[in-house]
C-alpha cells in the first residue's frame, strides 16, 4: 500500500484538518519534477527513462535513479532552518531556502514555506492536545485518591464485628501519579491486628481527610438521579460509604480510564503518522532534487515538541499500570483486553448467509404472490377481506425490514465517505455492526416473515386444514415471539452487545425525560416517529389475540372504545417522547433551539390527533382541520430537516445554498435529497385525503406511504450524521465526554477558613 493511502486511512476523521497536508506537498513536488523535466527537451528514449523515474519516485519505491548524483553533505547549502520562540509557547519554525536564484527555485521555496506551515500547525495542535490530557491526568489523580480512600473506608465500615480491630483491604492502595512525580503512600493488602492499631488509625485518618472534601456528582443520567436533582436534596451528594456506592464509582471510573486511554492512543498515532509523513515527503524531495536536505530538516522535526515529547508514551504506561492494578485485579490480560479491544473481522460466513437468505426471501416472495394469484384473493370479496385482516399483522415485519435495509445502506455510505458514525452513535470498539451484518439480519427477518405469511396462506386456504384454523391464528404470534425472544436473549449469541445497546437506547427513549438525552437516544426516537403504522400493528396484535377472533378482527377492534383510545395514543407516543427529550435538553442546556424543536413536535402531535380523529369519525370539518394542521406540521418539519438537521440552505456558504463543508463532492446529490425530502414529506399528508377506494386498496396506499416515510428517514439519517460529523471535525471533537464520579470542594473549604 502506498504511504499516501495508508496515511489517509489512519487519520482520525475529526482531526483531518490538523494533519500534515501530505497530498498538497506532494502536488508541489510534482510541479518541481515537471519543471526539471521541461528544462531540456528530452529525446524519446530519455523521456521514457524520466517517466519511469517519476513513477518510481511517487510510488514510494526506494530504488535510486541512475541520474542521481551523490553530492555529499551539502544540506547546509540548500536550506537553513530556524527555530524562533513564540510567546513562551514553544517554537516557530522557518526555513530559508538558499538556492532561490536558481531556475525553478521559487517553486522549491514555496515547498518549504508550505512545509513550515504544516510543521508549525501540527506541532501546535499536538502540544495543545497533550497539555489538555495532562490536565485531565491531574484530575484523574484526584479521582483515584478519592476512590482509594473510599475503598479503605468501606472496607473498614464493613469489617467483621467479631474482629473489630481488623481492617480488611481488598486491594493495594498503591497508585501511580499520572502526571509524574512520586508515588503516593502504599497500604498493602492485610488484616491489621491489635499490634498495628496505630498504623490502622493513620490509614483511617488519611482516608477521612480526603473524603471530607469529596462529594458524589449527581450526573442526572438515571431516573433516580434525575428525581434527586429535581428535589435538590443536598444530602444526596454526600458519601454514604456503602458497597453499592463503591461499585457504582468503580464502574464510572473504569469507563473514564478506558476513554482516557483511547485519547492517548489517538494522540500517539497522530504523532507517529505525522513524523512518518514528514520523513517520507523529505525523502521524495531529496530524490527529485538530488540533494540531502532531509537530514537537516528532520533534525528540526525530531527536536520539535511533536518528535521529542514522550509525555503521551509515559502516560500510556502509567494508565495501563493503574487500570490493571485497580480495575482488573492485577490481571494484565483482562486489563489490556478492556483497554485495547480487538476490532471485529469480516467473516465470509456473513456474506454467504446474506446471499443465501436474500435468495430465499426472493423465492418466498414469488411464492406468496403466486399463491395469492392462484386463489384469486384480490378479485374475490372474501379473499380481499381476508388479506385486509391478515396483512396488517405482517406489515410490522415489512416496516422493520425496510428500516434495517436503509440502515445497512447508510452504514455503507458512511464508510465510503469516512463519516465516523461509531463515535457519533457511541458504539464500543469491537462491537460495531458492518453493513453486511445488518443486511444479514434484515434478510433473515424477511425469511421468517415471508415463511410465516406463506404458511398462513397455505393453512387458511387449504380444505384439509379447516380443523386447525385456531392453530393457524397463532402463526403471526409465533413469528413475533421468536423476534422478541432473540432481542431479549441474555446469551452471547446473535450480536448480543448490539442488542443490549438497542434495548438501552429504547429504554432511555420510552422513559424520557428521566434519562439524560444523548445523540443515540434522540436519533432512535426520531426513527421511531417514522414507524407509527408499525406501532399500530403492535396494538392490533394485542387486540386480536386478546379477543380471540380471526374474522373481521380489524373492524371489531374499532368497535371498542379502549382500542380507539389507544389508537390515538400510540400515534402520538413517538412524537410525545421526542417532545419530552427536547424539554429536557432545553432545561439542561438553556438553548432556545431545543424549545423550537419541541414546538415542532407539538405541532406534529396536534396534526396526528386531528388526522386520527378524521380517520375514525370522518366529516368535512375534520377533513379541513386535518389538512390544515398537517400542512403546518409538514412545512415546519421540512424546514427543520433541511436547515437545522442537515445544515443546508446557508446563504453565505461558499457552496451556493448548501454549507461550507461537504463530504460528497457531487453537489447535485444534496439538492436531490432536499427535493426528495420535500416530496416524501408532502406524501405523508396524503393519508388525510379521503379516497373512494376499497378497503384493500386503501390499506395498500397506507402501507406504501408508510414505507416511503421509512425510506425518507433512511435518507435523513445519512445527512443528519454527516452534518454531526462535520461539526465534530470543525471543533476537533474526537473524544466522548464521560462524567467523573467525584467532585472536590476545596474552594469552598478555603472560603470557610
Amino acid at each position: 500500500m502506498k504511504f499516501g493511502k495508508e496515511f489517509k486511512k489512519q487519520k482520525v476523521p475529526e482531526w483531518i484538518d490538523a494533519y500534515m497536508d501530505y497530498s498538497g506537498l506532494k502536488q508541489i513536488l510534482r510541479e518541481i519534477m515537471l519543471h526539471k523535466l521541461s528544462r531540456q527537451p528530452p529525446t524519446p528514449l530519455r523521456a521514457i527513462k524520466q517517466k519511469l523515474k517519476l513513477h518510481r519516485t511517487f510510488s514510494g519505491l526506494h530504488a535510486k535513479s541512475r541520474d542521481f548524483v551523490s553530492q555529499g553533505d551539502i544540506e547546509d547549502q540548500v536550506i537553513d532552518v530556524e527555530a524562533l520562540p513564540r510567546d513562551g509557547s514553544g517554537h516557530f519554525y522557518r526555513t530559508n531556502f538558499l538556492r532561490q536564484s536558481e531556475e525553478g527555485g521559487e517553486i522549491e521555496e514555496m515547498f518549504f514555506e508550505k512545509l513550515d506551515q504544516e510543521l508549525n500547525k501540527v506541532n501546535k495542535f499536538y502540544k495543545d492536545k497533550v497539555e489538555a490530557v495532562m490536565s485531565e491526568a491531574a484530575e484523574l489523580n484526584k479521582q483515584m485518591d478519592a476512590l482509594i480512600a473510599l475503598r479503605i473506608k468501606v472496607d473498614t465500615k464493613n469489617a467483621s464485628p467479631d474482629n473489630a480491630t481488623a481492617v480488611p483491604l481488598r486491594t493495594s492502595t498503591r497508585t501511580l501519579e499520572l502526571t509524574g512525580g512520586p508515588e503516593v503512600s502504599e497500604v498493602t493488602t492485610a488484616n491489621c491486628s491489635s499490634d498495628c492499631k496505630e498504623e490502622e488509625n493513620k490509614c483511617g485518618d488519611h482516608s477521612l481527610e480526603i473524603l471530607e472534601h469529596v462529594k458524589i456528582n449527581n450526573t442526572l443520567e438515571t431516573p433516580r438521579s434525575t428525581l434527586k436533582g429535581v428535589f435538590k436534596d443536598s444530602k444526596d451528594d454526600e458519601l454514604r460509604f456503602r458497597k453499592e456506592e463503591l461499585r457504582k464509582v468503580e464502574g464510572q471510573l473504569r469507563v473514564v480510564f478506558i476513554e482516557f486511554y483511547q485519547k492517548l492512543r489517538l494522540l500517539k498515532n497522530y504523532s507517529f503518522m505525522n513524523l512518518a509523513a514528514f520523513s517520507k515527503i523529505m525523502k521524495k524531495y531529496d530524490k527529485i532534487t538530488s540533494t540531502r536536505a532531509s537530514r537537516s530538516y528532520m533534525k528540526i522535526v525530531d527536536n520539535s515538541y511533536l518528535g521529542s515529547s514522550d509525555d503521551v508514551t509515559s502516560l500510556l504506561e502509567k494508565v495501563e499500570t493503574t487500570f490493571i492494578n485497580h480495575f482488573s485485579n492485577s490481571n494484565r490480560k483482562d486489563g489490556m483486553k478492556s483497554l485495547r479491544p480487538k476490532e471485529k473481522k469480516e467473516r465470509h460466513g456473513v456474506t454467504f448467509l446474506s446471499g443465501f437468505f436474500s435468495g430465499c426471501s426472493i423465492a418466498l416472495l414469488i411464492a406468496v404472490i403466486l399463491r395469492i394469484e392462484a386463489r384469486d384473493l384480490m378479485d374475490k370479496k372474501e379473499g380481499a377481506s381476508y388479506l385486509v385482516n391478515i396483512f396488517p399483522l405482517y406489515s410490522l415485519f415489512a416496516y422493520a425490514i425496510l428500516h434495517m435495509l436503509m440502515y445497512a445502506a447508510d452504514i455503507y455510505f458512511w464508510r465510503c465517505y469516512r463519516v465516523n458514525y461509531p463515535f457519533i452513535l457511541g458504539f464500543k470498539q469491537g462491537t460495531v455492526l458492518s453493513y453486511r451484518e445488518v443486511f444479514l439480519l434484515s434478510t433473515g427477518l424477511a425469511v421468517l416473515a415471508l415463511s410465516s405469511f406463506l404458511a398462513n396462506l397455505h393453512l387458511d386456504m387449504g380444505s384439509r386444514t379447516e380443523h386447525y384454523r385456531k392453530l393457524t391464528e397463532l402463526v403471526p404470534l409465533f413469528s413475533i415471539t421468536i423476534v422478541i425472544v432473540i432481542i431479549f436473549c441474555p446469551f452471547d449469541i446473535i450480536y448480543r452487545s448490539s442488542r443490549l445497546f438497542f434495548i438501552k437506547s429504547a429504554t432511555h427513549c420510552f422513559c424520557a425525560p428521566l434519562y439524560k438525552v444523548t445523540l443515540p437516544d434522540f436519533l432512535l426516537a426520531d426513527n421511531i416517529t417514522s414507524q407509527v403504522q408499525a406501532i399500530r400493528s403492535i396494538e392490533l396484535y394485542i387486540c386480536y389475540y386478546g379477543l380471540g377472533e380471526s374474522s373481521q378482527r380489524q373492524s371489531k377492534c374499532h368497535t371498542h372504545g379502549i382500542y380507539n383510545a389507544f389508537y390515538f395514543i400510540v400515534a402520538i407516543v413517538p412524537f410525545w417522547l421526542r417532545f419530552l427529550q427536547c424539554l429536557r435538553r432545553l432545561c439542561e442546556e438553556k438553548d432556545a433551539v431545543h424549545g423550537w424543536n419541541g414546538l415542532k413536535y407539538l405541532l406534529i402531535i396536534i396534526a396526528v390527533l386531528i388526522r386520527t380523529a378524521f380517520e375514525l369519525k370522518k366529516g368535512t370539518t375534520w377533513f379541513v382541520l386535518a389538512l390544515a394542521s398537517s400542512a403546518v406540521a409538514v412545512a415546519m418539519s421540512t424546514y427543520w430537516d433541511i436547515v437545522m438537521d442537515w445544515g443546508l440552505l446557508r446563504r453565505k456558504s461558499k457552496n451556493t445554498y448548501l454549507r461550507d463543508n461537504l463530504v460528497i463532492s457531487n453537489k447535485s446529490v444534496y439538492f436531490a435529497a432536499m427535493v426528495l425530502n420535500i416530496v416524501l414529506r408532502v406524501a405523508w399528508m396524503q393519508l388525510v385525503i379521503e379516497f373512494n377506494l376499497h378497503s384493500l386498496q386503501k390499506m395498500a396506499i397506507t402501507t406504501i406511504i408508510s414505507c416511503l416515510e421509512v425510506f425518507r428517514r433512511g435518507i435523513w439519517n445519512f445527512f443528519r450524521l454527516e452534518n454531526e460529523h462535520l461539526n465534530n471535525v470543525g471543533k476537533y471533537r474526537a473524544f466522548k465526554s464521560v462524567p467523573l464520579p467525584f467532585s472536590y470542594n476545596d474552594e469552598e473549604t478555603e472560603k470557610d477558613d
